[in-house]
């Protein structure tokens, strides 16, 4: 008499209904960092305000004011740059620290989805920092929209794509949620320093200034400069962001560890 052998049985991929679970406990634990919340949003719509009403009276291109060439387009690099390089590297640190990672990696549920589920949400928050600043400059300041809309959105994009793949290259390389920050902040603050956080562009050093537009930050605030008054974006912002794009994702792909 032979004994039949019970084959394991077959793991289901999650389906829809994982993935919402997960994005909406992701959406649950950002919302308890209090300071990674308000932080990232608050800190650049304070920044809008306090320079809205200077910015908006001092005409630089056309009819266009410092507040849609410069002021608006430093806003939001801001809010994705804080969101990219320096939230988001955080949590996944803490997942990376606490286990939560490894213990994914032997369920269903592959630990892909934490890192997918982390950058929705977070794209999320960007948007939602947009949307806030967007609405207090048009609504409040009497700016404009940019006169190339689909060229803001592409541009706005391609600027998120870049930033997050910095964050994930921190991630990778961040053994605690601490270091992740600590490291994030540097970076944030070197990119902005040459990207114009601290004054503009113009007021760097000539030897800086010509590279300021070649980085991800520079590059991404002088793009939405360009698409807010209608002209070319320049080849080097582009270059800038999509080699930032590429590059990032490929060495934290290379570096990035489960454990």
């Amino acid at each position: 008499m032979t004994t039949a052998t019970r084959s394991p049985a077959p793991q289901h991929r999650p389906g829809p209904d994982a993935w919402l679970t997960l994005t909406v406990s992701e959406a649950k634990m950002v919302s308890r960092d209090t300071a990674g919340l308000i932080v990232p949003l608050g800190l650049p719509l304070l920044i809008l305000i306090m320079s809205a009403a200077a910015a908006g009276s001092e005409v630089l291109v056309g009819t266009h004011t410092a507040l849609e060439v410069f002021v608006l387009p430093l806003v939001i690099t801001l809010v994705i740059a804080t969101i990219g390089i320096v939230n988001m590297p955080s949590f996944l640190a803490y997942y990376r620290r606490s286990g939560i990672l490894r213990r994914l990696a032997v369920t269903p549920a592959s630990p892909s989805m934490v890192l997918v589920a982390q950058g929705v949400v977070s794209v999320l928050q960007a948007l939602l920092g947009l949307v806030l600043a967007l609405t207090v400059a048009l609504v409040f300041f009497g700016a404009n929209p940019p006169e190339r809309i689909a060229a803001a959105i592409g541009v706005f994009l391609l600027a998120t794509l870049a930033m997050y793949a910095l964050g994930m290259v921190v991630a990778s390389i961040a053994p605690t949620p601490n270091s992740a920050v600590a490291i994030g902040l540097v970076l944030f603050f070197a990119l902005g320093a040459l990207g114009g956080l601290f004054g503009g562009m113009a007021a760097l050093p000539d030897f800086l200034s010509g590279i300021a537009p070649w980085l991800p930050f520079g590059a991404s605030v002088e793009a939405l400069g360009a698409v807010w008054v209608g002209a070319d974006v320049p080849a080097e912002n582009l270059l800038s962001l999509a080699a930032t794009s590429v590059l990032g994702t490929a060495v934290a792909a290379a570096l990035f560890r489960w454990e």
